[in-house]
């Protein structure tokens, strides 16, 4: 099978072309990939001999057609970073609904087998109790969750207009190797590491369900294979974790005080917590693989053994999901 994996040089793209190649090694990976600040070639560079790479921007179509043809296309490329969807709106638009428009066109026009659309929990906004289940109308708070959301209706409307084989994924925050330092965890990690004030906003009672990237990437592969045109299905751990308390824990990791906790002023709009149903995905048989702690100690070294991944990005401008 030939797989096109958009947005393959990003945090959850990269993970998921090392997922592929490690348990599907007869399959052909392609990789589309515009190389944005937090897509990098580095990423893959150890597996440029093993895929085909294709430096392009979903939102061109001939870019996507220069790919060729696929029997199944997932869609990873995204701008995500809520903070800056929220100075930049337009650039979210155009890659998260535009682009998305652009790969169902071409899923369609070549008669792709699988279409794997990847969401995420944001799009469902927040809630004090109970979980998110797949059916449930979406309510996002941000730019950032409002163009996810766009995508996911657009991707929908493909399979009911022309019978397209879409499937949804809809995943709770992702943290892992090579994840960008803007987000949370790796902000965390890199500050603590070069011991250094944590910034968390307000008082750091956010509640998110963390879900170790190798975990999302096994449920996503299931969904390739065994998903059913048309669903969604939600992922999470149900490892729910307050802000200031995965703080804690990565200075715990690390052996710093808890002193280097700063609170500053909190985001416009900062949904207070996000919670999944993942029912359905564990009825095809998927369960994460390791708790919260041991993976986020996992995490902790991987960070602190390859300084040099991230060393050359932290002078940019870093914030915090």
């Amino acid at each position: 099978m030939r797989i096109l994996v958009t947005g393959g040089a990003g945090f959850i793209g990269t993970n998921f072309v090392r997922h592929l190649l490690a348990y599907r090694p007869d399959d052909e990976v392609v990789v589309l990939d515009k190389l944005t600040y937090a897509g990098r070639r580095e990423n893959l560079q150890d597996l440029l001999d093993r895929i085909t790479f294709v430096k392009g921007d979903i939102t061109h179509p001939r870019d996507v057609h220069a790919v060729g043809p696929c029997d199944a296309i997932l869609n990873f490329a995204a701008e995500t970073h809520v903070d800056r969807s929220i100075t930049d709106a337009g650039v979210f638009v155009r890659t998260d609904v535009l682009g998305t428009h652009v790969l169902l066109e071409y899923a369609r026009r070549m008669e792709v087998g699988t279409y794997v659309q990847i969401s995420t929990d944001e799009v469902y906004g927040s809630r004090e109790t109970g979980s998110f289940r797949e059916t449930d109308a979406l309510d996002p708070s941000s730019p950032y969750s409002a163009s996810k959301a766009g995508a996911d209706h657009l991707a929908l409307a493909y399979f009911k207009t022309y019978d397209l084989p879409v499937c949804i994924t809809r995943s709770s925050n992702n943290f892992g190797p090579y994840q960008y330092p803007e987000k949370l965890i790796p902000v965390l990690i890199i500050r603590a590491l070069r011991e250094e004030p944590l910034p968390i906003y307000g008082k750091g009672e956010n509640v998110r369900d963390w879900l170790y990237v190798e975990d999302n990437c096994t449920a996503v592969d299931l969904v390739l294979t065994k998903g059913k045109p048309g669903q969604v299905y939600n992922i999470a751990s149900g490892e729910e974790r307050r802000n200031i308390d995965v703080a804690r824990l990565v200075l715990s990791m690390t052996g710093r005080p808890e002193t280097l906790i700063t609170h500053v002023t909190d985001r416009p709009g900062h949904d207070y917590r996000y919670s999944l149903d993942t029912t359905k995905i564990r009825d095809l048989g998927w369960k994460p693989g390791q708790g919260f702690e041991k993976a986020l100690d996992r995490t902790v070294n991987w960070y602190r053994q390859n300084e040099g991944w991230w060393m050359p990005l932290i002078g940019r401008d870093v914030a915090r999901r």
